[in-house]
C-alpha cells in the first residue's frame, strides 16, 4: 500500500513580481522539488512582501500541509519581513537548518550570511524561510534534502531518520 500524498505550500515574497514587474523563479523551483519528492502542491502563492506574506502563511496553515517554504523577504531591506511574519507563528523552531544554509551559502557568496530565516514547525506543520536568490533556495533544498523526513517523522511521533532507519544510539 502506498503512502497518501503529502500536501505542501509554497509561497514567493516579491513585491514586483506581485505587481507584474518581474518573474518569479525561485517558487518554481521549490515546487517542483516538493514534487520530486512526494508532495503535491500546486502552484506558488506570489504576495508582496510585509504583511501580504503574514496573511499567505496563515492562510496556508489553515490547510494544515506537511510542509510550507517561503522564498524571498529574509535579507536586510526595509521591506524584508518574512522572518517577522513567520517566526511569531512558530511553536518549535529548528535553527540548525538556517544555520547550515548560511554555511553552505557564504562558501560561495559572502553576503549569505545576511539571510535572516526561520525555521521551525507551526503545529504538524514544518515551515523554513528560504532567500529569494536561486543559489540561496538550492542551498535550502539541499539542507532539507538530508533532513526533511526525519524532521516530519520526529514530529508525526516517528523514530525513522530520513534514510529510512531507526536512529543510531
Amino acid at each position: 500500500m502506498s503512502e497518501a500524498p503529502r500536501a505542501a505550500r509554497v509561497i514567493v515574497a516579491s513585491t514586483s513580481a506581485a505587481a507584474g514587474k518581474a518573474s518569479d523563479t525561485t517558487g518554481p523551483l521549490i515546487a517542483e522539488w516538493l514534487r520530486e519528492h512526494g508532495f503535491t502542491t500546486g502552484d506558488p502563492s506570489v504576495v508582496a512582501d510585509g504583511d501580504d506574506v503574514a496573511r499567505a502563511v496563515r492562510s496556508a496553515l489553515a490547510e494544515a500541509p506537511a510542509v510550507i517554504v517561503t522564498t524571498g523577504g529574509t535579507g536586510v531591506s526595509p521591506s524584508d519581513r518574512t522572518p517577522e511574519a513567520v517566526e511569531p507563528l512558530l511553536e518549535v523552531q529548528v535553527p540548525g537548518l538556517i544555520e547550515e544554509l548560511r554555511r553552505r551559502g557564504v562558501a560561495t557568496l559572502p553576503a549569505a550570511v545576511l539571510t535572516r530565516g526561520v525555521a521551525g514547525f507551526a503545529g504538524s506543520s514544518f515551515i523554513i524561510t528560504l532567500p529569494g536568490s536561486a543559489g540561496g533556495v538550492r542551498d535550502g533544498l539541499a539542507v532539507l534534502e538530508t533532513t526533511l523526513e526525519h524532521l516530519l517523522a520526529q514530529r508525526s511521533g516517528g523514530t525513522r531518520s530520513h534514510d529510512g532507519h531507526a536512529p543510531r544510539r
